[in-house]
């Protein structure tokens, strides 16, 4: 498995991040200003756009949460065991029951299988499209693909880059679209050809860029006037930058995110009481889980959660992730309880039938284990599972053969969970968007539509 593994260090990227130097006081006003601006700055095509999109907040507000199991999941060993298959196909995990008569999982997930009443499971996934990259699958378009030629996605963008254009954020003060992985290549697809504008927000860098710093009186702080001109001042120290027409555009805004402190709120773990923090656990997974709940709920639309880039690349345990016992063994009860505890936290709240949860990966792996006791890697067929969104639960939704390699019945292809995805929110599914060369582009392709199982 060959990745670019990008980590985009704010004081690299930032064009302004010079401005927060050592010789500014913390707490001060001159420092408030200017690490405004810098958390402004680190968000220009994003959030501060993103926030333009949002509706009135008159609609029901719906959301997203999306695990990538950055990788590619092995159907077999997960949601489609095929207990009678032969040794070399079955998983080495035992089959268990689910809450749902006739619906099996393997031991691996014991969470999950006592809420299967809760989910679908979906193992007739098309992943024939894709790659080893989160585009064709994120997009929920199989014109979507990987090319290595400079050209990936063919300009189109990520399901979560639509929800920001054409819903926005549930609260105007929130970005759309956030993302939750350390490899943003790798594990993210954002906009394509859509516009920078509706990228994802990194929002593993957005936590405590919107702070109230110590000593800053906020009865001052809104006093808009005094802000506005303390703004020209710091504006001075910006004229040679070439974002400062969008800093005078979203001056108000910024200032309103910081004073609202819904963003650091959101990004707040410690607020949350420590028995729920260890029900999802204290892990990168879990932690992120619980983050993407903090954030669905302050606002946010599409969240999407990677635990780590490639950690369901199992082809054997001779690289890094290992074979199917000694590499994905340990790894499932973390995805196992992170998705369980989301789905019993969201309902608890009141959230889940607003609150779609899904579980993929780019496709699944080879039926026959390999020598090197993993499996390779399978776009014929992937399983997934999903919750919430008001959605029908407690079935399987397609199959495969009798080895898991094929699809028998139910095909679920890419486009079809973006129309899935979008009726949820709301979306138009006939709506399209625009190139920059005047081109309509559906945001449905290839005559998907909604899963009807799913009701």
């Amino acid at each position: 498995m060959k990745h670019d593994d990008q980590h985009c260090a704010f004081a690299a990227s930032n064009p302004l991040a010079g401005l927060v130097s050592s010789d500014i006081s913390i707490g001060g006003r001159r420092w408030f200003l200017k690490t405004g601006a810098a958390a402004m700055a680190a968000l220009p095509l994003s959030t501060l756009r993103q926030i333009d999109a949002a509706q009135d907040g008159s609609a029901r507000k719906k959301s997203v949460i999306l695990f990538w199991l950055s990788g590619g999941p092995s159907q077999i060993d997960m949601w489609d065991p095929k207990p009678n298959a032969p040794v070399e196909i079955r998983s080495p995990f035992e089959t268990i029951s689910t809450s749902v008569p006739g619906i099996q999982f393997t031991e691996c997930l014991p969470l999950q299988a006592s809420i299967a009443h809760k989910m679908s499971v979906l193992r007739g996934v098309d992943c024939s499209a894709s790659n080893h990259t989160p585009i064709t699958m994120q997009a929920g378009n199989p014109l979507a693909r990987r090319t290595n030629d400079g050209k990936d996605g063919a300009g189109y963008p990520s399901m979560g880059s639509i929800v920001a254009k054409f819903k926005g954020a549930n609260d105007p003060v929130m970005p759309a679209f956030v993302g939750l992985a350390k490899s943003w290549v790798s594990d993210v697809w954002g906009a394509g050809h859509l516009g920078s504008k509706f990228d994802p927000v990194k929002g593993l860098e957005l936590a405590n860029k919107f702070r109230l710093p110590t000593g800053i009186n906020v009865d001052r702080l809104e006093n808009r006037q005094a802000l506005q001109q303390q703004f020209n001042t710091a504006r001075k120290a910006l004229d040679d930058n070439q974002t400062i027409d969008q800093y005078d555009r979203n001056t108000q805004r910024a200032f309103e995110m910081v004073l609202s402190g819904k963003v650091e709120k959101a990004f707040d773990l410690s607020q949350e009481d420590d028995s729920l923090r260890d029900e999802y656990g204290r892990i990168s997974v879990g932690e992120k889980a619980l983050l993407a709940r903090r954030l669905v709920q302050s606002g946010v639309s599409f969240v999407l959660v990677s635990g780590a880039w490639g950690y369901f690349d199992h082809h054997g345990d001779n690289v890094r992730w290992g074979g199917i016992v000694k590499g994905l063994k340990p790894l499932l009860p973390r995805v196992d309880r992170a998705y369980y505890a989301l789905v019993n936290d969201l309902e608890q709240r009141g959230m889940l039938d607003d609150t779609l949860v899904m579980m993929m990966g780019e496709f699944g792996r080879s039926p026959k284990i390999n020598t090197q006791a993993g499996r390779d890697h399978w776009v014929p067929v992937m399983s997934m599972i999903m919750s919430g969104g008001g959605m029908q639960t407690g079935q399987v939704v397609g199959s495969s053969d009798r080895v898991g390699g094929e699809i028998r019945s139910g095909k679920v292809r890419p486009q079809d969970l973006a129309a899935t995805t979008f009726r949820h929110l709301g979306i138009d599914l006939e709506s399209s968007w625009i190139t920059a060369q005047g081109r309509p582009v559906p945001i449905i392709q290839e005559g998907g539509c909604p899963i009807a199982e799913l009701g």
